[in-house]
């Protein structure tokens, strides 16, 4: 929305600078090609990494120093901490990290981002870049149009690295040309009024080009110019750092209430840094003078001492806000509530779909464990038992028979509002998803819990159209109907109490989960179940209505006690991706359960 606003102004901007200087052009052009070459070199480690950065992720983010570490490591390898907040948040999203950590990684990022100005201030202002700019194109967009993923995440890399170099190349000839006809440094502003022009040059400037990569490797190139003054330098850093923030606020528009936080957090650490950096910006330059000299950096290389300055005030805003950080979680918390909505609404999925598959996979791993503890809740509604009972220790025999009364839930409406809305959600994060990367095994990982989800609506389906005759039967005075729908509601407790044990069991010991005794269990309970209403029929306890409607709700249990198991199967195994496809290929099937029991009959009756 921003950038749609100011995009008239900016296109009639750049329409007059062309007419009128053939320098701005050269600039202009320069920065177009640094950001390009910056939205490449993010989609090659959005590609490249192939999942590899998320499970760094994982292993490196329990601790808050090790968040911070992460966020300044991948920033430096990354030059973008753009691209680190967006991972971030998508985590966030998805689960894998709670907000400390994610602050923890937004305060390395910002620290991270300095090694660009050092980098470009100690390298990029010296050496022809466009001589290693031009192999780098060359051999990148060969390699974008490869096949291979690696290939192609490489190319990437390697075109985005030259767009860059290229870019900072004419930047630094626009700013050379500009200084031999106009003196930009008359326009100089000295004090403290001079300091907060500048930082709101700078906070525009990179609020319109989305970089305060690209802001500072301008105003570099015209500090070597001496095309603007140290000072004013300085103040264009701080705003850059506070105009950034703009990229976390975008970001975070459509995510969840974490992810909103942590966007806000980011804006308040710019903020809190950059109010610093303003406020004691002549103290920081003598820290910066002090430094320069044990560092050996000359008096007069003002390039140099602008990357100190600039790792300098976000070391200061770390040092600050670090101790402040478990308040701060607090704060956020407080102020930004998740959003209470009767239509159920996705969790780990508020990022949008995401281009980093083990988050994919991941989130809609979690948001459909969370699609089937919904439907647990929905299903002990449905055979009006309490709630409670799952986690109950008490025989479920028991619980059945003392629960007699109907609970007067509308099933219909918690399917409809909950149920169907998540899974819809699920399915549609699953198709959009998908399209980055159709083959492999997360694919067919995404497929499998689609699947299981799908059993989760059946299961709830299959209570639905039992529920009917049950809370008609629990409204009777037949002791033998009851008993027979009581037999029912415990088979699917069972079930759902058995999972739930072996859940627990897989997730503790990170093993792949295997649910075959209960599919046998279910095959054999069935069967009971046939035979028993085929006495009752025959003894003539139950009438012929009531022995119809029997029939279809044995069939029912069964259907929804083999979807649940089938969806237990492929949700809560907790072991690596391979051992879980594998236990999945091995899981008997329906025929084979089948086939076990009769020759099971068949040998009992020898």
């Amino acid at each position: 929305m921003l950038r749609k606003t100011f995009l008239p102004a900016i296109f009639i901007l750049l329409a007059y600078g062309f007419a009128v200087s053939e320098d701005f052009k050269t600039i202009t052009a320069g920065v177009a090609i640094f950001l390009f070459g910056m939205l490449a070199l993010e989609e090659g480690f959005k590609t490249f990494t192939a999942g590899g950065l998320e499970k760094i992720l994982r292993a490196s983010t329990n601790k808050l120093w090790k968040s911070m570490s992460f966020g300044v490591l991948t920033t430096a390898i990354m030059q973008s901490s753009s691209l680190v907040s967006v991972i971030t948040i998508t985590f966030l999203s998805a689960g894998l990290l709670d907000l400390t950590s994610g602050i923890g990684i937004v305060f390395g990022a910002n620290l991270g981002t300095t090694t660009g100005a050092w980098l470009v201030a100690g390298f990029g202002l010296k050496v022809n870049l466009s001589a290693y700019a031009m192999p780098m194109l060359v051999f990148g967009i060969v390699l974008i149009f490869q096949q291979a993923k690696s290939l192609k995440g490489a190319g990437y890399v390697l075109a985005g690295l030259g767009f860059l170099f290229l870019g900072i190349h004419y930047m630094k000839e626009g700013f050379d040309s500009v200084g031999q006809t106009i003196d930009l440094a008359r326009y100089t502003m000295t004090g403290y009024p001079g300091v907060l022009v500048f930082a709101g040059i700078g906070i525009a400037a990179t609020v319109i080009m989305q970089s305060s990569h690209a802001t500072l490797v301008l105003i570099l190139a015209a500090l070597a110019s001496q095309q603007i003054s140290y000072e004013n330098a300085l103040a264009i850093a701080i705003g850059s750092n506070m105009g950034t923030t703009i990229t976390a606020i975008i970001g975070s528009l459509g995510s969840s209430a974490d992810g909103k936080r942590l966007a806000a957090a980011h804006v308040i650490f710019n903020l809190v840094t950059g109010v610093l950096a303003i406020g004691f910006i002549y103290q920081l330059m003598r820290a910066v003078e002090w430094l320069s000299g044990y560092l050996g950096i000359a008096s007069d290389n003002y390039t140099l001492q602008l990357a100190v300055f600039h790792t300098l005030f976000n070391l200061l805003g770390i040092v600050v806000m670090l101790p402040l950080v478990t308040r701060l979680v607090t704060f956020l918390e407080r102020v930004i509530v998740a959003e209470e909505v009767q239509i159920e609404r996705p969790i780990y999925l508020s990022g949008g779909p995401s281009d980093l598959r083990d988050a994919a996979v991941e989130a809609v791993r979690r948001e459909s464990i969370r699609l089937y503890d919904l439907a647990a809740g929905v299903i002990m509604d449905g055979l009006s038992i309490n709630r409670d009972v799952l986690e109950s220790k008490e025989k479920v025999k028991r619980i059945v028979k003392q629960s007699t009364d109907v609970i007067d839930e509308d099933i219909d409406d918690l399917y409809e509002r909950k149920l169907k809305a998540l899974y819809g959600a699920i399915v549609e994060y699953i198709v959009h998803s998908r399209g980055g990367y159709a083959e492999g095994k997360l694919n067919e990982e995404l497929n499998a819990i689609r699947q299981a989800g799908q059993h989760v609506i059946e299961a709830v389906k299959g209570v639905k159209h039992l529920r009917k005759n049950l809370n008609r039967t629990l409204s009777s005075d037949n002791q033998f109907a009851i008993k027979e729908y009581n037999r029912l509601r415990r088979l699917i407790i069972t079930v759902l109490r058995d999972i739930d044990q072996d859940r627990k069991v897989a997730s503790d010991s990170g093993s792949a989960l295997s649910l075959d005794h209960l599919k046998l269990d279910i095959e054999e309970k069935t069967k009971e179940f046939g035979k028993g209403l085929d006495d009752l029929i025959r003894k003539e306890r139950i009438d012929v209505q009531t022995a119809t409607s029997l029939m279809n709700d044995i069939t029912y249990c069964r259907e929804t006690c083999w979807d649940l198991v089938e969806a237990g199967t492929v949700l809560f195994s907790a072991s690596d991706l391979e051992e879980t496809v594998a236990m999945r290929a091995l899981a008997l099937s329906e025929e084979e359960i089948t086939e076990m029991l009769e020759n099971g009959n068949e040998e009992a009756a020898r």
